[in-house]
């Protein structure tokens, strides 16, 4: 069943704000911390980018490691590390699974695919935050936007792009290193920086709900440029969204106490 480009990728776009908006506040986990885990947003995208580019077959054990770590780190989120989570909830992760694998190319199978990748960049996301000052984090979240806009801008991305999405492991299991909704594909990465976000912005409930419909919002001006040009940096948006936060004014007003429509439960759990 086919859909239309604006409800596929609306479709998507919904995916990723509702990544922002997922993670719980996790205590920092002091023993780990240090300002060189910002590196791995951009270390994610332009290392990944490079081996592709100059080593194919790495694009085969990306496949099979997503296969096996993105069901266990959306289990993860499901049970503990998301808003709402409960441990049998972390069976739900198994279902998605199950639905993906059977409805190979179906919208349903699309969309338990994108749900599945972007609950285990919910993980991700709070775990980084854990062992990284916000600050930094932040930093790294442009640091990831810029290297994105370089690489589509310089015709980087696409050839080790179009790689990885025709990598599949053996057996007709799923291919869950990026995600495809009706006609339009989202990278990986384009949910793990937008859990990051949600991370960053986790124990402020206001400020974690803003940051998610303010990503969709620009995501959705940003993807207008879909009708003149065929790829696009959806890292782009979150940054915006980030660096929109960091206005005083639009802090102040989406923190304000008099919009409790934008209330949400953020209690942390305990650091282990």
């Amino acid at each position: 069943m086919a859909l239309p480009f604006v409800f596929s990728d609306a479709g998507l776009l919904a995916v990723q704000a509702g990544v922002v908006a997922a993670p719980r506040a996790l205590a920092p986990l002091r023993s780990l911390h240090s300002r060189g885990w910002a590196l791995v947003p951009i270390a994610s995208i332009v290392g990944v980018v490079f081996m592709i580019r100059y080593a194919s077959g790495s694009a085969n054990w990306l496949t099979y490691l997503a296969l096996v770590a993105v069901p266990i780190l959306a289990a993860v989120a499901l049970g503990w590390l998301a808003h709402g989570a409960r441990p049998p909830l972390a069976l739900a992760a198994i279902a998605l699974f199950v639905i993906v694998w059977r409805t190979p190319g179906s919208l349903v199978g699309g969309a338990a695919e994108a749900i599945l990748s972007g609950l285990s960049c919910v993980t991700l996301g709070v775990l980084l935050a854990a062992v990284t000052p916000s600050g930094w984090l932040k930093f790294g979240i442009l640091a990831m936007a810029g290297a994105d806009v370089w690489l589509v801008s310089s015709d980087l991305l696409q050839h080790p792009n179009s790689v990885l999405e025709a990598a599949a492991p053996g057996g007709g299991l799923p291919q869950l290193q990026s995600e495809r909704f009706g006609v339009v594909t989202m990278g990986y990465g384009d949910l793990f920086v937008a859990g990051l976000l949600g991370a960053i912005y986790a124990g402020r409930p206001r400020l974690q709900v803003a940051a998610a419909l303010l990503t969709f919002a620009f995501a959705c001006l940003f993807d207008m440029l879909f009708f003149v040009i065929s790829e696009l940096p959806a890292t782009v948006p979150v940054a915006l969204a980030m660096l929109a936060l960091e206005i005083g004014p639009v802090r102040s007003f989406f923190s304000a106490a008099r919009y409790p429509w934008m209330r949400a439960a953020a209690t942390p759990p305990r650091a282990t």
